[in-house]
């Protein structure tokens, strides 16, 4: 962690050469949008249709439209970030969507994918170190953090907690002006933005967007979508384009579209915000000057209205948008080509692992030593070690059930903390990985190897308590082995939760089918039902409970040992029929299958990951 808190002040050669280079600028245009949905049924829904426009260096393009009319659909195709049926050119710079504008883009979501137990510093550190080249050293990268904080105004809040659900943090200002923090850590040239000003009063929207203004003069492209502006944000834009059900009726600058409306014959004579006069064109609503003869029309007054409106873009503005962009040099590849080409990444493959770890073990460290869990586990330990105290070895069936109980119970509880891991993170893995910050591989490995100290000192202690309370056999040697078999156990159950989790992505889905298969492999576990009939006999072989099981017993005893059956008889602890049924022998090859079960559900909770998109 020495790496991520140690903030001596660099020499701030090396950065001034960073952050004083000049913007590589970025012109973006977009030409003849389009983007279809599939819908139940075999019909398709067109989200956007046919939207053109272009946003130099330096200007702030909003673009307005009510709820569905496809603006946050245009900003994730303009980022590059839109999966499906998209026809159209988008360029930048005349050139196709690639890696190395997908590392000069930032992309702003509408909700705030933080980690709540990580403080403003820590966020925007972490994604400096894996966002930022390997050619600013660790030094270059916490000083640039503290420009950003400064910038941003985050001075105040720095040192405090995110803050969550759960956990009492920061302000939606203060959140929605880390996510920027974070984007423009990378000082990027073309800005994206989507509803930065959703769920905050008016005037935390204009700082937000005062923010976002001064970003734009300082050479960037920005785009940024949003619902309801107010007249101070509205006049802040440069360029409007106003959406209605996919269709385009207006771009232009924000400053002439109310001239524009009025020549074509909707003007009003009210003052107003001209943010609620184009909501209400794109909803079909005509201005009170404009729709005096079209009272009686409810029907079909707003599509008119709409067929009007866009057939009046066509004609007055689409042709001189045209003209204009043919002007200018167009790329010859298309979008398809763009996605295709190879991805380069700006830190190695271990830098990303040993960051994500840092991060990992700073933002869960509260949660894996939750008092709750503690308590948990130690007092069901206890309890159970009350309850099998001391047992004679005389109680054979006894002292079977207390090693059945750890393998159903380490069985379980990792199975059902790890479901939650994966869709719980969902939105994280999401932004992150669309952001180029880090490979799967990567985050896969430091996100299931960085819990496992955490994850197994309970466990440890867990055995520890059980073991010696239950009187199970005195000798160290059996001790640790049956020690290493529960860790082996939490292991692989916590492999298949993360396989179910991954697979998914839902937490009700999974704990659903992570109870189903719990409670299958208890059944057939080799304990509670010793008979299994043969067509069915196969499912205890996919019980890792049931292996557990059998490496305890083979731990604990062997062919040679004897029990008191009754009074003065002894008989064989192989012979006795809970022993008998599942066996003493073949503990390499049961060791070996549990060995394949960890590597493979891991695999499939790999492969499931890569189709979260």
């Amino acid at each position: 962690m020495e790496e991520v808190t140690n903030r001596v002040k660099p020499d701030d050669g090396h950065l001034k050469s960073f952050l004083q280079t000049p913007l590589h600028p970025i012109t973006l245009k977009f030409e003849e949008v389009v983007y279809t949905v599939k819908l139940k049924g075999a019909r398709e829904k067109t989200i956007l249709n046919g939207v053109t426009g272009m946003v130099c260096p330096g200007e702030l393009l909003a673009m307005l439209g009510p709820s569905g009319s496809g603006k946050t659909t245009l900003l994730t195709a303009l980022g590059g970030r839109l999966a499906g049926k998209l026809s159209g050119k988008i360029t930048y710079n005349n050139k196709p969507f690639c890696g190395s504008i997908k590392r000069r883009t930032g992309f702003v979501t509408q909700d705030d994918v933080l980690y709540p137990h990580l403080t403003v510093t820590e966020t925007l550190l972490f994604t400096a170190m894996l966002r930022l080249p390997t050619t600013l050293s660790q030094q270059d990268k916490v000083n640039h953090v503290d420009r950003v904080v400064a910038e941003l105004g985050l001075t105040k809040c720095q040192n405090t907690m995110i803050g969550g659900p759960l956990v009492r943090g920061i302000s939606g200002g203060e959140k929605k002006r880390v996510s920027i923090g974070q984007e423009m850590l990378i000082n990027p040239s073309l800005l994206l933005l989507d509803e930065p000003t959703s769920g905050l009063d008016s005037t935390t929207a204009q700082r937000i967007l005062s923010t976002i203004k001064r970003l734009a003069n300082g050479g960037r492209t920005v785009v940024t979508t949003i619902h309801q502006p107010s007249s101070r944000i509205y006049h802040m834009f440069d360029k409007v384009v106003l959406l209605s059900e996919g269709s385009q009726i207006y771009y232009g600058p924000a400053s002439t579209a109310l001239e524009y409306f009025y020549s074509i014959g909707f003007s009003t004579l009210v003052t107003v915000n001209p943010a609620d006069i184009l909501l209400d064109l794109a909803n079909g609503i005509s201005p009170d000057s404009a729709q005096d003869d079209e009272q009686g029309e409810d029907l079909e007054g707003p599509k008119a209205v709409r067929q009007k409106l866009v057939s009046c873009y066509d004609t007055h503005i689409l042709t001189r948008l045209k003209t204009d962009l043919c002007d200018l040099n167009h790329a010859k590849e298309g979008l398809t080509r763009s996605r295709a080409q190879s991805e380069q990444w700006c830190t190695s493959w271990w830098h990303q692992f040993k960051v994500l770890i840092q991060r990992g073990i700073k933002e869960r460290r509260f949660e894996a030593f939750n008092k709750l869990r503690i308590f948990q586990v130690i007092s069901v330990a206890i309890l159970a070690g009350l309850l099998w105290w001391h047992t004679p070895t005389s109680h054979l069936g006894d002292r079977i059930a207390m090693l059945f109980f750890f393998s159903v119970f380490w069985g379980f509880y990792p199975l059902y903390n790890a479901v939650f891991t994966f869709p719980q993170e969902r939105r994280m893995l999401i932004k992150e990985r669309s952001s180029g910050m880090y490979r799967l591989s990567s985050y896969f490995l430091a996100r299931t190897i960085g819990d496992l100290p955490l994850e197994l000192a309970l466990p440890t202690a867990f055995t520890f308590i059980l073991y010696w309370m239950g009187g199970l056999k005195p000798d160290p040697a059996t001790f640790i082995l049956s020690w290493l078999v529960v860790l082996f156990t939490v292991l692989v159950a916590q492999s298949l939760g993360l396989a179910i989790g991954a697979i998914l992505m839902d937490v009700k889905q999974a704990t659903t089918l992570a109870s189903v298969t719990t409670l299958v492999f208890l059944i057939a576990g080799g304990y509670y039902i010793q008979q299994i009939p043969p067509f069915i006999l196969w499912l205890k072989y996919l019980s890792y409970s049931y292996y557990c099981y059998k490496l305890l017993l083979g731990i604990q005893y062997d062919e040679k040992d004897l029990y008191e059956c009754s009074n003065g008889i002894y008989c064989k602890v192989a012979d006795f029929q809970a022993v008998k049924s599942v066996g003493l022998d073949n503990l390499p090859m049961d060791l070996s299958v549990m060995a394949l079960m960890l590597i493979g559900y891991r695999f499939v909770a790999y492969l499931a990951l890569h189709r979260v998109r």
